[in-house]
């Protein structure tokens, strides 16, 4: 009975043990998680050691060639560790003799805390013994790194002045906002253009490390904690040219905001090659201001009705179809036509009476159109016409490289509507982009070929090209009409600019094919009259060409807010363009025969040019005699052809002395000063609108007169 009751009680003693054990522990975990939770969470939070991603350094972005677009530049925050001061003697030293001439930089150079309260947060981070501050989030450059360096207490580096210059890989663009939309951006979750479309090329392969968290959230990497080393991202080398794109941008600016428009976009293909060499897209930012910005790619994403640019393939179609010739006579009477439930009227009141085929095209008659698809297609071949747009390619998404892809849109007619091909033939009930009017334009400029539009043309390491992308650009071998077609539309395109609608941007040095095209805006469901979306697309010069270009102008308004046409918003914005190129582009200039007899000493005129220019030039032709000083040289002769060079300087504050300049060298001066430049004329500038040597002020706008 004594060993039972000595065994009880020592149940019930070892019970009432582990009974208090218990309760002291859910004692400990309450006092923990409530009384003292936050200063362990906040410790916790404030120092632990993770494997973490590291990015790798991402590829640059190229243009044709080989500017920079894109590229990825070193910047860096500013992190303390104050516990180095208290290593040793002579850390603390260097702490305590530096640390007040440190905090006055700092405070002198960020300008957002004063001295007293840099001094307060090293102090207390010190007195906390926390091992890594982050003394300002601002991001600096290397030469600003450099400078800091010098400074007290930093000067003695990382492990004893406590210095950490933290890296960040930050985009950068080169030329600015130019381009900005296609060249495109990754940011967070909005990724958009080249940036988005060729992520997986650029970005790289990302590599491992062991990182420490530190306060603020931040992470620093641990010494020797590497597991993988990064990869840097493929550079993308695409189809863009610098020159051509900031002269579409300017020029599409000035219309936008001269017919205070709402937004508009202009593209440049190469013919032969479907490489575009400019893109910009602009829209206005807030109601009724001047202010646009590259926000949105109308080009490659904005369908719309394509309105009267659409009566190219019309027309192809019809001679495909009935072999019509230029002349043929069609009689569009007092300019109104009424089929099934469609009734629309010519822009001309009154009508045009019976004129050709060609004449139909060039003042582009609504009525005209529709007559000739009346005749030669009616109801009963309704379907053919469908089968030739599909030819065309015009129902095919372009699978174009920039996503995402907009297929077009043709809507077929339902059974029984005896308009809606009507509508389709001058470009109303389909949804088409700018991109792919202009491929299919390009098409007819290429001899009849069609082919896919690119702008990065191949992804390279270093000089290794990595994957070129002309080698899978569809190209369709055969033609999309025949030949005899080509050329009767090839001339219906000069006579839009010959006499036609688009007559006010023919010129005497090269000839322009092109089409306007103005179509009423839909909106609700409803086509607005006084609202219009306009275009030009076309290509140059008419006889050989070598650029297509799309402009593209939406709501365009004139003197007392009246509605614009196409052939006064946007037919001067690509004739301007195309003056531009032209005038870059030697390869396009005829050649100019002399007249027997007939002699000029274009020796005797004034000709500025650079010294490495004209080193060049007579090198070339084997002339012994160059300047012997670098920059802007005038070249004078004498009768007897002796050539002379004298040094130009252009004063820093003063207009420069622009006088025998060419035009490329003249701009580069100018608008390198931010003089805005208009001129008239070819050949080498004879006068300009502000005297050389007057003072002036940025965004003047200056007049050439070249000849």
């Amino acid at each position: 009975m004594n060993i039972k009751k000595d065994i009880v009680i020592r149940i019930r003693i070892m019970f009432l043990f582990m009974l208090l054990f218990a309760v002291s522990i859910i004692g400990k975990i309450f006092y923990l998680q409530n009384i003292e939770g936050e200063k362990w969470r906040e410790k916790a939070n404030m120092s632990y050691v993770k494997e973490r991603t590291i990015e790798a350094v991402r590829g640059n972005i190229y243009s044709d060639d080989g500017s920079l677009l894109a590229t990825s530049l070193p910047k860096y925050k500013l992190g303390f560790d104050p516990l180095v001061s208290i290593r040793n003697k002579k850390n603390r030293k260097i702490y305590d003799e530096g640390i007040d001439s440190l905090c006055h930089l700092l405070a002198n150079f960020y300008k957002d805390r004063t001295y007293k309260e840099y001094y307060a947060e090293i102090d207390l981070a010190r007195r906390k013994k926390i091992t890594y501050i982050v003394l300002n989030d601002k991001l600096i450059d290397f030469q600003v790194v450099k400078k800091m360096r010098q400074w007290p207490v930093f000067r003695y580096g990382k492990f004893k002045g406590g210095v950490v210059f933290e890296k960040v890989n930050v985009r950068y663009n080169p030329f600015g906002k130019m381009g900005a939309r296609t060249i495109g951006y990754k940011k967070d979750k909005d990724k958009v253009g080249i940036e988005n479309s060729f992520d997986t090329q650029l970005a790289g392969t990302p590599g491992r490390g062991i990182f420490e968290k530190i306060v603020g959230g931040s992470w620093r990497p641990v010494e020797g904690g590497e597991q993988s080393i990064p990869v840097q991202g493929l550079d993308v080398h695409t189809t863009l040219n610098v020159n051509i794109q900031d002269v579409a941008e300017t020029s599409l600016m000035h219309a936008l905001r001269k017919y205070r428009a709402d937004k508009g976009c202009v593209i440049v293909m190469e013919v032969a090659t479907g490489e575009i060499k400019a893109m910009t897209n602009l829209t206005r930012v807030g109601r009724d201001t001047a202010v646009y910005a590259e926000t949105y790619n109308h080009a490659v994403l904005g369908r719309t009705d394509p309105g009267s640019v659409f009566k190219l393939p019309s027309m192809i179609a019809i001679m495909e179809e009935s072999g019509l010739e230029n002349t043929e006579k069609v009689a569009t009477g007092d300019g109104t036509i009424k089929i099934g439930k469609l009734q629309t009227e010519d822009s001309k009141k009154g009508g045009h009476g019976t004129i050709s085929a060609e004449e139909v095209f060039a003042v582009s008659s609504n009525v005209g159109v529709m007559r000739l698809m009346q005749k030669y297609f009616g109801e009963a071949k309704q379907k053919k016409y469908y089968e030739y747009l599909q030819k065309f390619h015009l129902n095919e998404p372009l699978n174009f490289q920039l996503r995402p892809d907009m297929p077009p849109i043709i809507n077929l007619p339902k059974r029984g509507d005896k308009s809606a091909m009507y509508w389709n033939s001058i470009g109303y009930g389909e949804l088409m982009t700018p991109l792919q009017m202009l491929t299919f334009y390009n098409a007819v400029a290429n001899n009849g070929k069609w082919i896919q539009p690119i702008i990065v043309k191949n992804t390279k390491i270093a000089d290794e090209v990595v994957e070129d992308y002309h080698m899978n650009q569809i190209k369709f071998e055969d033609p999309i009409c025949s030949e005899k077609t080509l050329e009767k539309v090839r001339k219906m395109l000069e006579s839009v600019v010959e006499h036609g609608t688009a007559k006010n941007i023919k010129n005497p040095l090269y000839k322009i094919a092109g089409k306007t095209g103005t179509s009423q805006k839909l909106i609700d469901g409803k086509y607005r009259e006084g609202m219009y979306y306009t275009s030009f697309i076309g290509f140059f010069p008419a006889d050989a060409p070598k650029y297509s270009i799309a402009v593209m102008i939406d709501n365009p308004r004139g003197v007392l807010r009246e509605a614009l046409y196409a052939s006064d918003a946007c037919a001067p914005v690509f004739k301007e363009i195309a003056d531009k190129i032209y005038a870059c582009d030697i390869q396009m200039h005829k050649l100019l025969i002399a007249e027997e007899g007939h002699k000029t000493n274009y020796a005797t005129r004034k000709i500025i040019a650079h010294s490495s220019d004209i080193n060049t030039i007579n090198k070339e032709l084997n002339i012994s005699k160059v300047p012997q000083t670098e920059g802007w040289t005038m070249v004078k002769t004498d009768d007897s052809n002796r050539m002379e060079f004298e040094t130009k300087f252009n004063k820093k504050n003063k207009i420069p002395d622009t006088q025998g300049m060419s035009l490329k060298d003249a701009l580069f001066v100018l608008e390198n000063k931010g003089i805005r430049v208009n001129f008239k004329g070819v050949g080498k500038v004879v006068s300009q609108s502000i005297p050389p040597g007057t003072i002036f002020s940025k965004n003047r706008t200056i007049e050439l007169t070249l000849k």
